[in-house]
């Protein structure tokens, strides 16, 4: 029985690559838009080939990495057990004062090695997300399976896999040694968790997944989505009033969407307009709660994302963020409105950013690339077209803007 069960998935995989012209129905990406630029890939045509060959030597890398675990940090948990997810808030650091260095103090924007390194989850996580979504989407324009085969390890390894698989819950991200084991704002180290869910629907539509690889990973992502609107961390980073809040409702809606709990979605997508739009940004565009920070224009970029992120995800399901305005004008288009001359080096940035201030606008430009895409606006092309190597964006060719048509 079991000899039929490995038959029958061998020619599952041998005929995936003839099916990757399937329908997929994109939570965080318009594969209608996608399919167009694969089409021009397909025939040669010059304005995504770079685009495309970093993908294929990003995914050639990739396949001779990993596959990444919790249980290989070198550090336990709190809890005595390595299948639980572990990092520490970046910001804090050693006392100096101290014999022991405890408790850690804050420094706002400096990120301490130490929170970066194989003792914790927070690298390997990163590994695994980059490393996933570059799979999955070299798999989807070239549809050779070797992708897509190691792709399904590294999910199967992190997710799946009784001895390395990840409980599914982050009760001790971003602790604090000395103050805290775990905080709810470690929820935002897995804030990026589309490169996952579109990956996954990649694989998942092209008959990738073995019937109990599937099962398995949709219970993880159901624990994980029961521990992040139950646990007290989980509803503590609800109710947070920053890129936090913002985040959150970025991961738990698609999470939300994935599983079929559409209504949901809608629900917490409806209560965005009062609780991150009218909440976050200023009649005159301004976030002040990322402004407050030591890299305040890093922050407001990567709020503006998430803003972005969830407008897309309410025009998916009928739910107009986009052009949702208070009744005193807070709205995304302002937010994008105050940080469009620093994009374009119009305007001076006044406020403290102690990173790199032309690597940050770098980075800004990747959410106009987004919106000019998604949202179809000329100026917010304009400007991602001045975007620095843009070959080594990913965005660029998942969210293109570029005419599909000759």
């Amino acid at each position: 029985m079991k000899t039929i069960q490995i038959f029958f998935f061998l020619m599952v995989v041998i005929s995936a690559g003839c099916r990757n012209n399937k329908q997929i129905n994109g939570i965080y990406v318009d594969f209608d838009e996608i399919r167009k630029v694969k089409k021009l890939i397909e025939n040669n045509d010059k304005r995504f080939a770079g685009n495309y060959q970093q993908i294929i030597d990003n995914a050639n890398m990739a396949l001779n990495e990993g596959p990444f675990s919790v249980i290989n940090k070198k550090r336990t948990p709190p809890s005595g057990d390595k299948h639980d997810y572990l990092s520490m808030g970046p910001y804090w650091w050693p006392d100096s004062t101290k014999a022991d260095g405890l408790p850690y103090i804050r420094h706002d924007g400096l990120i301490n090695p130490e929170t970066r390194d194989e003792y914790v989850d927070t690298s390997g996580k990163n590994k695994m997300f980059q490393n996933t979504e570059t799979l999955g989407w070299a798999y989807y324009f070239s549809e050779d399976k070797k992708y897509a085969l190691k792709a399904i390890e590294l999910l199967e390894t992190w997710f799946v896999k009784p001895e390395t698989r990840m409980k599914p819950n982050l009760n001790f991200a971003q602790g604090i040694p000395g103050i805290c084991n775990g905080r709810g704002i470690g929820i935002i180290d897995w804030a990026r968790i589309n490169k996952l869910i579109t990956t996954i629907q990649i694989l998942d539509t092209n008959g990738f997944m073995q019937k109990e690889t599937k099962t398995e990973l949709w219970k993880w992502f159901e624990e994980y989505h029961t521990w992040l609107i139950t646990h007290e961390y989980g509803r503590s980073e609800d109710d947070y009033f920053n890129n936090h809040g913002t985040w959150y409702d970025v991961q738990v809606t698609g999470i939300e969407m994935m599983l079929g709990k559409t209504e949901m979605a809608k629900a917490r997508l409806e209560r965005a307009k009062q609780k991150r739009i009218a909440s976050q940004i200023e009649p005159d565009g301004s976030q002040p709660h990322e402004l407050a920070r030591t890299k305040s224009l890093g922050y407001s970029s990567m709020n503006l994302q998430a803003f972005i992120q969830l407008a897309n995800l309410g025009k998916k399901l009928g739910v107009d963020l986009w052009n949702f305005e208070s009744a005193d004008g807070r709205s995304i288009k302002k937010a994008i409105s105050f940080l469009q001359p620093i994009a374009t080096k119009h305007k001076i940035w006044n406020y403290q950013q102690i990173a790199d201030i032309d690597e940050t606008i770098e980075g800004l430009k990747i959410s106009f690339q987004i919106a000019g895409s998604v949202f179809k606006n000329d100026e917010y092309a304009g400007i991602a077209a001045t975007i620095q190597n843009p070959s080594e964006k990913i965005e660029v060719l998942i969210y293109p803007i570029s005419s599909t048509e000759k």
